[in-house]
């Protein structure tokens, strides 16, 4: 009981390590990140916590080479927004996203003059594509 409480005051803190730094990196290198970080954290037991939730993470987080290629190829209006859009955050309502065919889990935008990859259903950029 007292490792749970430990990982929960930890993690509260902000002393644990985001999953937005695995976003664009995959599901291994998630899972393997995510295991390195939760046992530092919590032994074992972090580890393999850690572990599910970074392969979680880099699985929903990484889109397929066919949506990086479409964003890259459309023709969209860039949008200016006033903080820096990063991977994780959610893109505000002003932002229109635009739908991928094919691919109803990923959207996209141009903001800031930069092609974004988002979520469809949480609006949360995956990946920023350059």
């Amino acid at each position: 009981m007292k490792k749970y409480l430990l990982v929960s005051a930890i993690a509260l803190s902000g002393l644990f390590v985001p999953l937005t730094g695995f976003a664009q990196e995959g599901a291994v290198p998630g899972a393997i990140g995510g295991a390195a970080a939760g046992a530092a954290v919590g032994g074992p037991v972090g580890a393999a916590v850690g572990g599910v939730a970074g392969a979680a993470a880099g699985a929903i987080a990484t889109p397929p080479d066919e949506v990086r290629t479409y964003v890259l190829r459309e023709d969209a209006p860039s949008v200016r927004v006033e903080r820096e859009v990063v991977v994780g955050s959610e893109l505000p309502d002003t932002v229109v996203i635009r739908p991928v065919p094919k691919y109803e889990t990923y959207s996209y935008a141009v903001v800031n003059d930069r092609r974004v990859i988002v979520e469809a259903k949480t609006r949360k950029v995956v990946q920023i594509v350059e």
